[in-house]
């Protein structure tokens, strides 16, 4: 956590979407893939109201009726597994669309033009992908069998395996950084999904606490803002399922103006959700850049290539590079610097062994007087 300076970043993140406007394009498409975690919360709650023989007759109603129509069964089993994949196409693209504007935003870029974005960004999409493939199967791997046993037993397993989800619930919300910073090693880095995942893992594991810090503000500022832009639904369902049940479900008219209301607010939602999508990626494609500028991350350290220079005081001493133990003789890549001043102590490289001295190319002349000294013109610095 030291000198990681949290509102710094937040700034930045929001001053980079709101001048580059171009990624919200790329929020609205990245939005696509994170709308799972309120519908998993929702499943745990339904799944634990009920009792053990309710729970089970109604998942045997559930088999006699999917027995009864397996072939729609399978139809819902395969549009419902094409859209999941399409959306997470569509969440890569934005993701990386994400990534490459804020890091060309910190470059200095005045303007970022969405062709370019698309079309540079594609190389790093089945990489990001198949990454977000690889976590969503282990997730489902895990989560699934325990929906569906906690289902038949009517909530009894959800109980018995209470400790056990209290650790998975926090070891999968880690996970999802380490996911998130391996995601922007792979397109900055241009790293493999098993190198990117190092990458990301040695990120957090050194710097733990900033990275856990982070994930809980946006994670508090995604829960917030989600809840602010679901108030007009609620305002919308509410009413209408109650006018519905008061009415006994003789009148579907409040289920119109429903479905309509909510038609009418989806793109507005889909829009701003987008916008917070673009804030969030923001922000932690710089915390990554934060993170990774750090030399105990692993990140490489800035070579300094400019040579000694010369100093503005007469009278300090200019040092200059010993020579390297393997160089050729004669190879002299950083000669001693002339110096101008007589006052000036110049410390050069020993001349190597086997250089022979340059010769004088303009020897004294002999003096016209035999009373005059004349002087040989001095080395050229």
């Amino acid at each position: 956590m030291n000198n990681f300076n949290f509102g710094e970043v937040l700034t930045r993140a929001w001053q980079i979407i709101w001048k580059y406007k171009v990624l919200w394009v790329f929020g609205i498409l990245a939005s696509c893939g994170r709308g799972g975690g309120s519908g998993s919360g929702g499943a745990g709650r339904g799944g634990g109201g009920g009792t053990g023989p309710s729970g089970a007759n109604g998942m045997d109603q559930f088999g006699q009726w999917a027995s009864q129509h397996a072939g729609l069964v399978a139809l819902i089993v395969i549009v419902a597994l094409v859209l999941i994949l399409l959306f997470a196409l569509l969440a890569a693209i934005g993701r990386i669309g994400l990534i490459r504007g804020t890091y060309a935003a910190e470059q200095g870029a005045e303007q970022l033009v969405l062709g370019e974005m698309f079309s540079e960004g594609m190389p790093f999409v089945g990489r990001v992908f198949g990454l977000a493939l690889l976590f969503g199967l282990i997730v489902v791997i895990v989560a699934v069998p325990i929906g569906v046993l906690g289902a038949f037993t009517g909530g009894v397993l959800y109980l018995c395996l209470l400790p056990l989800i209290c650790i998975l619930v926090p070891a999968t919300w880690v996970a999802g950084i380490i996911v998130e910073q391996a995601n922007i090693a792979m397109v900055l880095g241009d790293l493999g999904i098993g190198d990117g995942l190092r990458r990301g893992w040695e990120i957090v594991r050194a710097n733990l606490g900033p990275a856990l810090i982070m994930g809980l503000i946006l994670g508090v500022i995604g829960i917030v803002v989600g809840l602010v832009l679901a108030i007009p639904i609620l305002i919308v369902v509410v009413p209408a399922a109650i006018a519905y049940a008061a009415g006994n479900g003789q009148s579907s008219v409040p289920l119109v103006l429903m479905g309509i209301c909510i038609c009418l607010y989806l793109p507005i939602a889909i829009f701003l959700q987008g916008i917070l999508v673009s804030y969030i990626q923001s922000a932690w494609t710089l915390t990554y850049l934060r993170l990774a500028s750090k030399p105990d991350s692993g990140g490489q350290p800035r070579l300094d290539t400019n040579p000694p220079m010369e100093p503005a005081d007469s009278n300090r001493t200019l040092l200059v590079g010993s020579p390297d133990a393997d160089a050729k003789p004669g190879m002299d890549d950083n000669p001693s610097v002339k110096s101008q001043d007589s006052d000036k102590t110049v410390i050069g490289r020993s001349p190597d062994a086997g250089v022979q001295p340059k010769p004088d190319d303009n020897p004294p002349s002999e003096p016209e007087d035999p009373n005059k000294t004349v002087i040989g013109r001095p080395p050229h610095a």
